[in-house]
């Protein structure tokens, strides 16, 4: 057995001006999932992080806010700590760069670049504001667009026309802090030689470092030359002073990946069998990867791996980068209440839930990911609830009742537990990799192997018979094993997940070799639900909660679908439809798993149905006809599978089951020979 690996990972570290949106968590759900992957392996893996607590923005937020710079971001540490922490993301460390270790670092960093001849001092022109005493940073000038005269515009770029310019091209500029007109004002700034680095970085960031798409992203800058980088500003300014230098500061870009090193030195500090120099000296053999989106990328694959080799550090393992978060298929917005901040999701849904679709969409690329929400709701009430849970949920009853909840020694399936072992491999590869979704698609089509094993052996109806309680304790402690495989594999993703199964399972916390033993002869707990299905209410009501600048839309929350997604036709004659229309409808043989009243509704019932390979949750209007929906347990029914799911006021319905009857007590569930099997097309 190879000797642990030793790594450590960092997050881009989240500027303390605000709170969390989902947008943000994407990167730190996409890292926490890694790295607990590692962990699971038997890795030493240490994943740090830090707010990002200096630059003009914070200094003037606490001005207004009327509290010192430090209380703000202390108060915002608080809510940052809280929503990470309910998101299940599990820091080893999570500091802030206004820390001593910074300060130290940092300025240990600059002399060593000052003193190797990488730092440079030249005079540049600049607004200045008169009022605020302050230089002014491009964004806080406004003015008329140079090339289309539209007002009110930043001092790098119009919003209007797109045009990009120097602030001082813009006319009739004003400062966006006080509305005084700046004026310009010479003052000595310190620039970091970026340039000297430019054969490094050629050859570093082709290392396999970066993925391609970025990696030829970094050429195009490298091959139009390197520019020196400015690393100071003036006071009034908040943070760390530059060494010998009163009244100059570190550039907040300049400090702020330092913190990845100060947050690490932190721990440390309180970790005596921690090495710094282990993970960040130059000969260090252990791991480095910074996770982080691509709007920032140049600061970390040119700037820090050129700041890290002039000051005798060693440089990243590698940088992952990742796309943007897109909701509906466009950019978040507020007014549309998709501009979700991490709180008002929690207060409304279980972190897993994002957790799983965010892993089941995202590949190891720099693509953009998109929220869809009606997606959402289907793929973790599909994936989770109706297939992963669900095989427990099947089994568990039968061992509890028939065995006082002990599993047989019996494994009535080797060829799928053999699949299951063999599919291990591939995807660890995929978790390390970080393509979570085809790790995501492999291991849910193990479960939809195991949940049409179980459907085909339905030992719901087996256990009827005479004599077949030792083939159904079989069945269902191989379920049990099966689902039990599942959750290892699903552990970095669904931690919450993973402690309920181990407390059901009666087990110590699982890890990944785990997935190589099976249980025999073992006590299992009772039984408890381990997850819910998403209602899409309170996606809703989440999205009510986001808006700010419109009233909630209107939806249709009303009893049942229109006829043909759940609810029986009320028309006893139909228009006409060629035969093509007719050939495209996909009949299948369906399992009704589970039926059950639905609360707060007149007429439906709620189907869980199995069509071999996968279980669809469908809505119907014959609850008149079947008072006790109990009786329709473990009943084959047809259901039309490829009807487009609609959304309804208690969730979504998968399809349609196909009945007849005039109504009320006489609705009559429309039902295959005998010999036919779930999931069978209907010719």
């Amino acid at each position: 057995m190879s000797e642990p690996r030793k790594i450590l990972v960092t997050s881009a570290l989240p500027y303390a001006n605000g709170s969390i949106h989902l947008g943000h968590m994407l990167e730190y759900i996409q890292t926490d999932m890694w790295v607990r992957f590692q962990k699971h392996r038997g890795n030493q893996c240490i994943y740090v992080c830090a707010d990002d607590a200096h630059g003009s923005a914070i200094m003037l937020r606490a001005e207004k806010e009327g509290i010192t710079p430090e209380q703000l971001i202390a108060n915002v540490q608080a809510e940052h700590s809280a929503d990470f922490a309910d998101f299940l993301v599990d820091f080893d460390n999570f500091h802030s760069t206004h820390a001593e270790e910074n300060r130290e670092l940092s300025s240990q960093i600059y002399l060593k670049l000052r003193d190797a001849g990488h730092i440079a001092t030249r005079s540049i022109t600049q607004y200045f504001d008169p009022e605020k005493k302050m230089f002014l940073a491009d964004r806080f000038i406004k003015g008329t667009c140079p090339k289309c005269g539209t007002e009110d515009q930043y001092g790098d770029n119009c919003e209007k026309c797109g045009a990009t310019y120097a602030p001082t091209d813009l006319k009739d500029p004003k400062s966006a802090i006080s509305g005084a007109t700046p004026v310009l004002k010479d003052s000595q700034h310190f620039f970091f030689k970026l340039p000297d680095f430019q054969a490094m970085l050629q050859t570093w960031t082709r290392s396999g470092t970066l993925q391609d798409a970025v990696a030829n992203k970094i050429a195009e800058w490298l091959d139009a030359g390197l520019q020196q980088w400015d690393i100071s500003r003036d006071a009034p300014y908040f943070g760390f002073e530059i060494p010998d230098e009163p009244g100059k500061y570190f550039y907040v870009w300049l400090d702020a990946p330092i913190g990845y090193m100060a947050s690490f030195k932190n721990l440390c500090n309180r970790t005596p069998e921690l090495d710094f120099d282990a993970f960040w000296g130059k000969d260090s053999t252990a791991e480095l990867y910074h996770f982080i989106g691509k709007d920032i990328v140049n600061f970390h694959a040119l700037f820090w791996p050129a700041m890290l080799e002039g000051a005798g550090y060693r440089k990243p393992t590698g940088i992952n980068v990742h796309g943007y978060l897109t909701v509906n298929g466009q950019k978040m917005s507020k007014s549309r209440g998709t501009f979700i901040k991490a709180r008002t999701y929690l207060d409304h849904l279980s972190p897993e839930y994002l957790r799983y679709y965010y892993a089941a969409k995202l590949g190891r690329g720099v693509d953009d990911l998109d929220l869809n929400l009606e997606d959402f709701v289907q793929k973790v009430n599909s994936d989770l609830v109706g297939k992963v849970v669900n095989i427990a949920s099947r089994c568990a009853g039968f061992i509890n009742k028939g065995n006082a909840g002990v599993m047989v020694d019996t494994n009535a399936a080797p060829e799928l537990t053999e699949a299951f072992l063999a599919a291990a491999p591939g995807i660890a590869d995929a978790y390390e990799a970080r393509d979570f979704a085809r790790a995501m698609r492999e291991i849910m089509g193990l479960a939809d192997r195991a949940n049409a094993w179980i459907a085909d052996k339905a030992p719901w109806s087996l256990n009827k018979q005479e004599g077949k309680q030792d083939e159904v304790q079989a069945i269902c402690a191989t379920g049990v094993n099966l689902f039990r495989q599942l959750v290892i594999f699903l552990k970095p993703v669904l931690p919450l997940l993973a402690a309920d199964a181990e407390a059901f399972l009666n087990v110590a916390p699982l890890t990944w070799n785990d997935h190589a033993t099976l249980l025999s002869n073992h006590q299992l707990n009772e039984f408890k639900p381990l997850m819910t299905r998403i209602d899409p209410v309170k996606v809703q009501a989440m999205t009510d909660a986001s808006k700010e600048d419109l009233t909630a839309s209107q939806t249709d929350t009303g009893d049942a679908a229109p006829a043909g997604n759940g609810e029986l036709a009320k028309d006893p004659l139909s228009p006409e439809i060629e035969f093509d229309t007719f050939a495209a409808v996909d009949l299948r043989v369906a399992l009704i798993v589970k039926a059950e009243h639905v609360e707060g509704a007149d007429k439906l019932l709620r189907l869980t149905l199995d069509i071999g390979d996968e279980q669809r949750n469908v809505f119907s209007g014959i609850k008149s006809a079947y008072p006790d929906p109990s009786k329709l347990n473990g009943r084959l029914t047809m259901m039309i599978a490829n009807l487009k799911p609609r959304k309804m006021k208690f969730g979504i319905s998968e399809g349609m089951v196909m009945a007849a009857g005039p109504g009320g007590e006489e609705i009559y569930l429309l039902s295959p020979d005998s010999g036919a099997k779930p999931g069978q097309r209907i010719k």
